[in-house]
């Protein structure tokens, strides 16, 4: 496999970096996702799969506070564009459903909704990103995200979170492995640009196992994006009451970043890391506390990367 050429931008930190992408992608712009509440709810909540939802989750926790009082679609679109460009300056936005599954709707419902959220400064908006399960993915929601491809870069991000189909048991997932297989399937040859989310430290996978989501990530050419998570621990989750009541080893942030260092070398090249670790907010942290900021956490991985020499992709053998 030829390696990309790592004297570009991209590549400055070791790694196929997302912000750097972006700038490249969309030269003299400066580009912010926007998320949106679409008020949906998750098939592994309501009944539908199960109830209590994945025993890591609660749903607060992966969504900043600014954008939890769900007002109009709209409404947040201008809010969230507001925001991004007095605090970060930003003049093209991403509109990004992000909380719960953003796909578990009927189609028109789900087409009203898009619509909605796109139909604000057009102009000003660039992509939109979709969070969403894989066991709500069918080829009617694909062919209307495809239909937005001619006027946005449209990216449909799939929880993976584990390869493990005895992981996504123990965890409550409510649906297994294959059912992202199939998901992937239906996205072979599609325009939808493909983004699958991971957690590491489930405390009964080892090093050698995690180390095995790259093979996986790897085999699948439709995978565009990644984010990798370490496990944490939130309050209003199932795993937060079990963690209370008998704390299990999760990763220090110098562990962690180490498992990094040996995980990058293994994935592809040209899959764009658009997140390497998650956090959520200070009230609902249970562990692991690593009492630094996000800025501060990503600087101490990205410095332990760069002394490490560590470059994404380097440890796959050429084809």
């Amino acid at each position: 496999m030829q390696l990309t050429d790592t004297s570009t931008s991209i590549w400055e930190k070791g790694y196929n970096n997302y912000g750097p992408w972006l700038k490249e992608k969309y030269p003299g712009h400066r580009v912010f996702k926007v998320i949106v509440d679409g008020n949906f709810t998750c098939p592994n909540r309501d009944g539908s799969k199960g109830f209590g939802g994945c025993t890591y989750c609660n749903v607060d926790s992966f969504t900043p506070s600014v954008s939890r009082n769900a007002s109009t679609i709209r409404q947040q679109v201008m809010e969230g564009m507001e925001r991004a460009r007095k605090g970060n300056k930003a003049d093209k936005f991403i509109i990004y459903f992000q909380p719960n599954t953003n796909t578990y709707a009927p189609v028109h419902y789900l087409k009203a909704l898009y619509d909605e959220a796109l139909s604000y400064c057009t102009d000003d908006i660039v992509g939109l990103s979709v969070g969403t399960r894989p066991d709500c993915i069918d080829a009617e929601k694909i062919a209307l995200l495809e239909s937005y491809t001619d006027r946005f870069d449209v990216d449909l991000e799939m929880g993976m979170e584990s390869i493990y189909n005895e992981t996504l048991d123990q965890i409550n997932r409510g649906c297994s492995h294959d059912d992202l297989l199939t998901a992937l399937k239906l996205v072979e040859n599609s325009k939808l640009d493909i983004c699958v989310h991971t957690i590491f430290g489930f405390p009964w996978e080892t090093r050698e196992m995690m180390l095995k989501y790259a093979d996986e990530i790897n085999r699948h050419p439709q995978i565009k994006f990644v984010k990798f998570h370490h496990l944490h621990i939130v309050e209003g989750s199932v795993m937060g009451v079990k963690y209370k009541r008998e704390p299990f080893k999760l990763f220090g942030l110098d562990e962690y970043a180490g498992f990094l260092c040996e995980l990058l070398p293994l994935v592809r090249p040209d899959v764009v890391i658009q997140r390497l670790f998650g956090l959520s907010d200070r009230e609902l942290l249970i562990a692991p506390n690593w009492g630094l900021k996000k800025s501060e956490i990503q600087y101490y991985i990205d410095q332990k990367i760069l002394n490490s020499g560590v470059v994404q992709g380097s440890a796959i053998s050429p084809l």
